[in-house]
């Protein structure tokens, strides 16, 4: 079987400007995650976004399959707010719907949709080329996931599959898969979060 890519979003983050690290409600889905990927084939390793919020999410999964991590800033979240004193949560927040609803939009803080999903697609070109086979785990977030299925799928697609996620986003530490055909990547699950049967899967901060 060619490579699988499972992405896994990061966890519960804090309310907090900057690189906000993970709740304690973050953790544990991190840690329910990691249990449930450790029933499954070991993967080929794991990569993940630079960010804290990734990387604590990643930090248990690496720890019970016993797997490097290799970290990669294409990962990244499309946009980020670092700085309030330069910009307010919701000239932030104006500026993500303006990228979601314009694709080619550049917002101040970030890349524009199609600039995310073309970095974060190129990251699993690289991973299909250096692995023909097996499982690659990637850590990420939910805006530059959603944007390379919008241009996996086009967004007709996407919301005929997953009718929420554009509007309400990827929820805490949800598994998107997608299978490598050779010619590019077919989309075989979109936001899954049976793994989290103790309810503790909801919409990320």
């Amino acid at each position: 079987m060619p490579l699988r890519v499972v992405v896994v979003q990061h966890g519960e983050k804090a309310r907090r400007p900057g690189d906000p690290g993970l709740t304690g409600l973050g953790h544990r889905q991190a840690r329910v995650t990691a249990t449930w990927l450790g029933t499954r084939d070991p993967p080929v390793g794991i990569w993940v976004s630079p960010m804290r919020r990734a990387q604590e999410t990643a930090a248990p999964i690496a720890e019970v399959l016993d797997v490097a991590v290799t970290v990669d800033p294409r990962l990244c979240e499309r946009m980020n707010w670092d700085d309030p004193g330069s910009e307010t949560i919701e000239a932030f927040l104006d500026d993500w719907r303006a990228a979601t609803a314009d694709r080619s939009y550049v917002p101040r803080s970030g890349d524009s949709s199609s600039q995310a999903a073309e970095r974060f697609l190129e990251t699993l070109d690289d991973l299909a080329r250096e692995h023909a086979a097996g499982t690659a785990i990637v850590v990420a977030h939910g805006g530059v996931t959603t944007d390379a299925l919008r241009t996996l799928l086009g967004d007709d697609e996407l919301r005929a599959r997953a009718p929420s996620l554009l509007d309400d986003g990827v929820p805490c530490c949800a598994l998107t898969t997608l299978e490598s055909t050779g010619e590019g990547w077919l989309v075989a699950s979109i936001a899954v979060t049976d793994h989290l049967a103790d309810g503790s899967a909801h919409r990320p901060a």
